[in-house]
């Protein structure tokens, strides 16, 4: 895993790429997305809000939970992957996608099992998480963190590696 983010990256000419949104995804699929995710996202059910993501593409381990008020990504929910067991924070928000002024970027995020971010975190595109990471509240992940890794700030750096006494109660 490496610690830069990867994208694709698209050009534009003449306008900022964000007033080509329309042309990026489908303007329905994208009302579509936001009413699922910002409606059922205040859901108490994590089972129901699980299968709704899914159904909009998001890979979702069953054990996986997210917390009240977590914000995927509307336009590309399909590039989200959040391993086993791992927690996303109450207002965590999880991106794919970046409309700059001349360029459009997407970018696949994977969060892999056992992973705990914690609230109002957010996560850009092109990132991945390692297995048995913590991120702590408030957290901007602009970049990969490593498994076993305690990450936190704006941007998220690794405070130190966790060892076999960190996974006990």
């Amino acid at each position: 895993m490496g610690s830069r983010r990867t994208e694709v990256r698209l050009k534009v000419d003449k306008n900022n790429s964000l007033y080509y949104w329309y042309k990026v995804k489908n303007p329905f699929l994208v009302i579509l997305n936001t009413l699922v995710i910002f409606i059922f996202g205040f859901s108490p059910s994590l089972r129901l809000k699980t299968f709704l993501y899914r159904a909009l593409g998001a890979k979702i381990h069953k054990s996986a939970s997210l917390a009240l008020a977590v914000i995927l990504d509307c336009f590309f929910p399909e590039l989200i992957e959040i391993g086993e067991n791992s927690i996303l924070g109450f207002r965590t928000t999880i991106l794919t996608h970046e409309f700059l002024i001349k360029e459009f970027r997407t970018g696949k995020v994977k969060i892999g099992k056992n992973v705990m971010i914690g609230a109002c975190s957010l996560v850009l595109a092109g990132v991945e998480i390692g297995d048995n990471t913590t991120v702590a509240a408030f957290s901007l992940v602009n970049k990969d963190l490593p498994s076993n890794a305690i990450a936190a700030g704006v941007p998220a750096r690794i405070i130190r590696m966790k060892n076999q006494s960190d996974d006990t109660l």
